[in-house]
């Protein structure tokens, strides 16, 4: 009992009811704290919450804070014998002067209303005024895509008066970059949060005036790994798997036609995904020029085939034509003319053991091919056979073209001189 009476609180033993303590009745809280006079200061001190989303395709973030306010209004003091101040709920506000603080460009915000509305007033006894509350708030981000994913955005939610230019409120932060705090436990998942400070600058409005404005920045650096396994990756190993097709034989028209294809569908499968989740905007960005950079590779490599079969196909007309006027201008009986490519067996070598070599036509004018004039013999010694059976297997095994031994090397070595480059920029 005698500890009681020694540390009680005679404000808050008051018989009478609060208002009659605060003297609100008495007056007209409709206006600001020293009306008339200089402007009144308002501190400012913010404790973030959570950072929510991050929305690429709105441009905008959501973020759960604690807004504080700090003031002096003379009118709401009281008597007290030990300086103890005195805490209200929402239902104070209502009657007395609060700043009108709101937040610029925000889309949708609300303060939370569960179990009961999440404000607090305190009020010392000199008049000082802590006025807190805790709000969500969805607010716009101008972001740029251009290094995207290999970018940075730096968003900002801003605070100010609606009403009060800076002739009536002074609005600053209290403690300066002190003023802003936040939990240590956020975190997003395709970001990580790099910097949080403040910053204060004046805002004119060409109707109404000049008005003090507080910024709460970030910097936000996005995590590129998932994009390297969803993105990156597969586009790479997509033109990897296009260049197979210069290895097969250029006579296997349906396995390289299908691969071909089969590679650029999927590259556009994957660049309408990236797209599909991104704001439509006007400009190119960094995963774009890696994604159509990719889809020419893989598009090239389909031309390069078709260029291949265009100019066997010339090559076997010309030949053709060889043949038939060797035939003809030849003269010697019991001759017989062949042509000799990689389609022949081992068997179709053999028969030709009867056979003896008259006449070939210069190897600079047929690099792929040989047009061998045969002339029948009599003579057929085990050597002669194995001669012309060598000389034949020798000829058969060169059946690739010469775009293919070059695109073997030209298009991994260009594909990886561009990797070294975007990286270099970008990265």
């Amino acid at each position: 009992s005698h500890i009681f009476k020694k540390n009680r609180d005679l404000t808050k033993a008051w018989k009478g009811k609060t208002d009659q303590l605060l003297r609100v009745d008495e007056h007209d809280f409709t206006m600001r704290p020293a009306f008339g006079g200089p402007a009144i200061p308002v501190g400012v001190d913010v404790q973030v919450e959570s950072l929510d989303s991050i929305s690429e395709v709105d441009m905008d973030f959501t973020m759960t804070l604690y807004l504080r306010h700090y003031w002096k209004d003379e009118r709401l003091s009281f008597p007290s014998t030990n300086n103890k101040s005195m805490t209200f709920d929402g239902r104070l506000v209502k009657k007395i002067w609060v700043p009108d603080v709101f937040f610029v460009h925000s889309k949708r915000s609300f303060i939370h209303d569960t179990t009961t509305d999440n404000i607090m007033l305190r009020v010392f006894p000199d008049g000082h005024v802590l006025y807190s509350m805790r709000v969500t708030v969805t607010a716009m981000c101008n972001m740029d895509f251009s290094h995207f994913p290999l970018d940075s955005q730096t968003c900002s939610l801003e605070l100010e008066s609606y009403a009060y230019t800076d002739e009536d409120l002074m609005l600053y932060w209290k403690n300066g970059n002190e003023s802003l705090k936040t939990d240590e436990k956020i975190s997003l998942s395709q970001f990580l949060i790099q910097k949080f400070h403040t910053t204060s600058r004046l805002a004119f409005y060409s109707s109404t005036g000049w008005y003090n404005r507080l910024y709460i920045n970030f910097t936000l650096r996005r995590h590129i790994f998932f994009f390297l396994l969803q993105t990156y990756f597969p586009a790479t190993l997509m033109v990897m798997l296009s260049w197979v097709s210069f290895w097969i034989d250029r006579r296997a028209v349906p396995a390289r036609v299908s691969l071909g294809i089969t590679t650029v569908l999927t590259m556009s499968t994957i660049i309408t995904g990236v797209n599909a989740s991104m704001p439509r905007v006007s400009y190119i960005k960094a995963v774009d020029i890696y994604l159509w950079v990719s889809f020419v590779f893989v598009f090239l490599s389909v031309l390069e085939y078709a260029a291949v079969n265009y100019l066997t196909t010339v090559q076997e007309r010309k030949e053709r034509k060889l043949r038939d006027r060797f035939s003809c201008s030849c003269g010697i009986p019991h001759s017989k003319t062949m042509m000799l490519d990689g389609n022949y067996s081992e068997s179709d070598a053999n028969s030709l053991a009867g056979y003896t070599r008259n006449q070939m036509v210069p190897e600079e004018e047929k690099p792929e091919k040989m047009v061998v004039h045969l002339a029948m013999s009599n003579e057929s010694n085990s050597s002669r056979k194995r001669g012309l059976k060598g000389h034949v297997g020798l000829r058969i095994i060169q059946n690739t073209h010469a775009i293919d031994k070059y695109s073997r090397l030209i298009f991994p070595g260009t594909y990886i001189f561009f990797n070294l480059i975007y990286w270099s920029v970008f990265s």
